[in-house]
């Protein structure tokens, strides 16, 4: 299906808003290239905050919005959903259109499995009237849905797209790029080189899976990582809890500029906290890359002002090896809370493995040697 024929079965001119993902790639590339960010489509921090943004343009306009997202958003979109757009409340149609990971029978990573086997029951259980589109899904199908997607429209009630892999497809690609030199891999090779046998807790998506191929080039095993796969943008909080709790160990976090902003409140939390054991690392190249490279608005922000301002101890940006290398020996050495925002380019290696240790492997491997850590 080519993205411009279903934009066009709802309005292109509408109100664009969501979280970026790979199975949604054709239908992102079209709205950066028609819209950028602007006024007719935001780049959320997170699925909820995207479904307050279409009630806003709801409310000022009377128009219906379109909100876009991967499955694994719906969690953040339920509660909105539910006490906010939903006809027993406010009822504001929106227009879903959700990429399906984990779709059953189709092999997926562990993380999207029970997602995916979930979404259209979740959808069901929220009263969105949905639509299934694959390779074969003809527009006379979508019109004809259209119509009755209109009517429940009118009354109030959402409606939902979900997108089967390589449903959606589009000429043009965009390539998107910042002018930052540092790698993240060869950021994350230079922490595992400085943190030794100390804790990595990881975001999901790219960073996870080089921290695993760094650990076996290294030949070293993989104990000393949780490698977090999904719920993006609680890696911090999983560091935060492990660090409260084994408080004589050295605790690192990994993250990403889109993890971070998803659930910008957790960096509240951990400065409220202090705990001089974790060090809070954030790749930030201004994209969100694991899923294809859409920016976020990492660029527009102050990351290591905004960790002063939570209450961190001390929060500095880096932008090369030299700067990074230092800042990671003072922090390994400091007793107190730090975050190192590192600058990095939009790229990673087109032979980038996954880990091929079970997500339960890891934990237990994990929890054993945080019971003999000290």
């Amino acid at each position: 299906m080519d993205v411009n024929k279903l934009i066009d079965m709802i309005d292109e001119s509408t109100f664009f808003t969501g979280v970026p993902d790979s199975q949604l790639k054709a239908l992102c590339d079209y709205l950066h290239e028609k819209h950028g960010i602007s006024s007719q489509h935001i780049i959320a921090a997170n699925e909820g905050n995207a479904v307050a943004l279409a009630t806003g343009f709801h409310l000022a306009t009377g128009k219906t919005p379109v909100i876009y997202m991967q499955n694994s958003g719906i969690g953040n979109a339920i509660n909105p959903i539910a006490s906010l757009t939903s006809t027993d409340v406010y009822a504001i149609p929106c227009i879903f259109i959700i990429g399906w990971r984990g779709e059953p029978g189709v092999k997926d990573e562990p993380q999207h499995i029970n997602q995916g086997n979930i979404t259209l029951e979740l959808l069901n259980v929220l009263n969105i009237e949905t639509m299934v589109i694959d390779k074969e899904t003809a527009i006379n199908q979508i019109k004809e849905k259209m119509n009755s997607f209109e009517k429940l429209l009118e009354k109030g009630q959402s409606v939902a797209f979900v997108i089967k892999k390589d449903a959606l497809h589009s000429e043009g690609k965009i390539n998107y790029s910042n002018s930052f030199e540092m790698t993240r891999e060869g950021i994350l090779e230079r922490l595992v080189a400085e943190t030794k046998n100390d804790i990595i807790v990881s975001n999901t998506g790219k960073a996870s899976r080089e921290i695993y191929e760094i650990r076996e080039r290294n030949g070293q095993g993989h104990q000393y990582d949780f490698l977090t796969v999904g719920s993006m943008g609680h890696c911090s909080s999983i560091a935060l809890g492990i660090a409260l709790h084994k408080p004589s160990s050295k605790v690192w976090c990994v993250d990403g500029d889109g993890g971070l902003l998803m659930h910008l409140g957790a960096l509240a939390v951990i400065g409220a906290s202090k705990p001089d054991n974790l060090k809070y690392v954030v790749i930030n190249n201004e994209a969100h890359e694991s899923v294809g490279g859409m920016p976020t608005v990492a660029q527009h922000i102050n990351i290591p002002q905004i960790a002063l301002g939570c209450g961190f101890s001390e929060a500095i940006s880096v932008k090369t090896y030299d700067e990074l290398e230092k800042a990671l020996h003072d922090a390994k050495k400091a007793d107190k809370l730090i975050l190192i925002e590192a600058k990095a380019v939009i790229r990673a290696r087109s032979d980038l493995g996954r880990p091929q240790t079970t997500p339960k492997q890891n934990k237990e491997e994990f929890m054993r040697y945080l019971k003999e850590y000290k």
